[in-house]
């Protein structure tokens, strides 16, 4: 309710980059302070209960929450958002060299949608800052994954290059690792999930984290970030090139460039789309895939959950964990603890005790 009531009002009268930048830049600074992330944990932080207790290539995930990549682009605020009750995070995305993104304005507001459009084009400060910057987070109390991409003057026919050298830097510092070939925000990004370009990508991707895991019994996982925006002929593909290698996991999905239904004027404006238009979308794409690699590939959901049943929904459609972004910047940090609390309600009203048992299970009635 204080953010709600207070902060919310504050932030949505400044540019929405802007009260981005003043959100990470607090999370950062704040958590530095003795107790801060103490009092953060008091406030925000979710209780602790095995019901909702993940683990996934033998990572330990303490509840399904997660926040997706985009929000804590640069890796600054892990033990801001790790005290506020996040059972994971991805930071980036990261490209190997510094860029400063598209021109402003470029993030827009659909208050009426409970929306967000971005067209920020992958600014970060590289490779090179980020492992300085993960270095500095000290102890981590959840797992966090690295969200890497390719910068914009790489061609597609180079890009491996960059997804290779951001795994080479960044390797020791990351708990799994995402492979974004999804933004739309990126000229022909998207045009890697598609034929022999995904094949190729895949294989140079996972050949650098074998290089890089060494004698390490267990390599670290990477995954696989899709787009909603794909026929059902193209998700075949890719999940049947997916399947062929050994890539990890896939998160579903990321931002969409569709615009049905829309009623802000800034709905407009170019970009991805991201909030509660996606929610349906992003599920359907969770069941499909689910449905085509027969739940033999790990899960995570992302797309427009604002509430636990949104959360539930997707698990029940076959995610093993979920992702939040949109719904953090309109509900504020409160939201966390009551999707968890939302999902205990719902799992113990289906008589399932844990949170494992409800994966997939609109798929397999």
């Amino acid at each position: 309710m204080l953010y709600r009531s207070l902060a919310k009002p504050v932030l949505f009268r400044m540019d929405a980059e802007k009260a981005h930048h003043l959100i990470i830049n607090g999370l950062s600074k704040g958590a530095r302070f003795p107790g801060m992330a103490s009092l953060l944990g008091q406030l925000y932080g979710t209780v602790p209960s095995p019901k909702l207790e993940v683990k996934l290539w033998d990572i330990e995930f303490p509840n399904p929450i997660g926040l997706a990549a985009g929000l804590d682009k640069n890796g600054q605020a892990v033990p801001g958002f790790s005290a506020i009750g996040f059972g994971f995070m991805e930071v980036g995305t990261v490209t190997p060299k510094p860029q400063t993104g598209n021109d402003r304005p470029r993030l827009f507001r659909l208050p009426e949608d409970l929306a967000l459009i971005n067209r920020m084009g992958f600014n970060n400060v590289g490779a090179d800052q980020m492992a300085v910057n993960l270095r500095q987070t000290g102890r981590r109390t959840i797992p966090v994954a690295v969200n890497i991409g390719k910068n914009k003057t790489t061609s597609n026919e180079e890009a491996e290059q960059d997804y290779r050298e951001c795994l080479r830097k960044l390797y020791p510092f990351g708990d799994f690792f995402v492979v974004n070939i999804s933004s739309p925000n990126t000229p022909d990004l998207r045009k890697l999930q598609h034929g022999e370009e995904l094949k190729r990508l895949l294989e140079a991707v996972m050949e650098e984290r074998d290089r890089q895991s060494g004698q390490d019994a267990r390599p670290k996982p990477v995954l696989v970030k899709i787009a909603p925006d794909i026929s059902d002929q193209d998700l075949e593909y890719i999940m049947d090139t997916i399947l062929a290698s050994p890539i990890s996991g896939i998160i579903a999905t990321n931002t969409t460039i569709r615009r049905d239904g829309l009623g802000h004027p800034n709905a407009s404006e170019t970009g991805g789309l991201s909030g509660k238009p996606l929610t349906a979308r992003s599920t359907d794409v969770i069941k499909a895939i689910y449905r085509l690699t027969r739940g033999r590939i790990p899960i995570i959901g992302c797309g427009g959950i604002f509430n636990a049943q949104d959360a539930y929904d997707k698990i029940r459609a076959g995610a093993n964990l979920v992702e939040v972004y949109t719904s953090l910047i309109y509900e504020g940090p409160g939201l966390i603890k009551r999707l968890n609390a939302g999902l205990l309600e719902l799992l113990e009203r289906d008589g399932c005790s844990h949170i494992s048992e409800a994966v997939g299970a609109d798929v397999l009635e």
